[in-house]
């Protein structure tokens, strides 16, 4: 997936990055029947249970107070060093603290929602280049060897799904010339998507 769209660019870089995200993500869940009214975009606050709340960027609750949907989405264009760890500790803690809430009865009454993790990432030497590691007792896992920060993306949204911390999650890159893409199918944004609209389309009566 390409496009010349230079406005794709802008977005990734400015301070309203994922607006675009968000209200594509918005539009999926209409047109599958979620109304307007169940589409939470502001003040977005969700219990914990390490934390007292998460303010995540996108929720999907029924009139009946159920949650259905709850979606964080991230973008890095440079400085990969100083925040890989970082969006990287955030996207496990907050998967972690939702789903022990869940456990312990902070959302009642409902089965378990779709929880989705989508990430911008920039796309340069900086970011494809092998990445060096710190190994000075214990060798670090065989995937991690010559991976670039965009190979460690990956890893990180496809060990997210299997280890069922979010339902679905997405990388999608960007780079200097307004391009962007998949960094891979099984993380594509298009999949990401369609696992949103399917689990949707199966509990928007809950909104009626």
């Amino acid at each position: 997936m390409a496009s010349g769209d230079t406005s794709n660019r802008g977005a990734v870089i400015g301070g309203k990055q994922m607006d675009g995200f968000i209200q594509l993500l918005k539009e999926v869940a209409i047109e599958v029947g979620i109304p307007s009214d169940c589409i939470i975009t502001d003040n977005n606050y969700l219990p914990g249970y390490f934390r007292s709340s998460k303010d995540w960027d996108l929720l999907i609750i029924t009139p009946g107070r159920k949650l259905l949907a709850a979606i964080e989405l991230k973008s890095q264009v440079g400085s990969y060093g100083n925040n890989f760890n970082n969006r990287t500790e955030e996207a496990i803690g907050s998967a972690v603290d939702l789903w022990t809430a869940f456990r312990e009865g902070q959302f009642p009454n409902q089965q378990a929602p779709w929880v989705g993790w989508l990430m911008v990432a920039g796309r340069d030497n900086a970011s494809e280049r092998p990445v060096r590691n710190y190994e000075p007792y214990f060798k670090v896992r065989k995937e991690f060897v010559e991976a670039s920060y965009l190979d460690r993306y990956k890893i990180l949204c496809q060990k997210l799904i299997l280890e069922r911390h979010y339902s679905s999650a997405a990388l999608v890159w960007t780079n200097e010339q307004h391009e962007f893409g998949d960094v891979s199918d099984d993380i594509s944004i298009s999949r990401f998507i369609q696992s949103f609209a399917s689990y949707l389309s199966g509990v928007s009566d809950e909104c009626n």
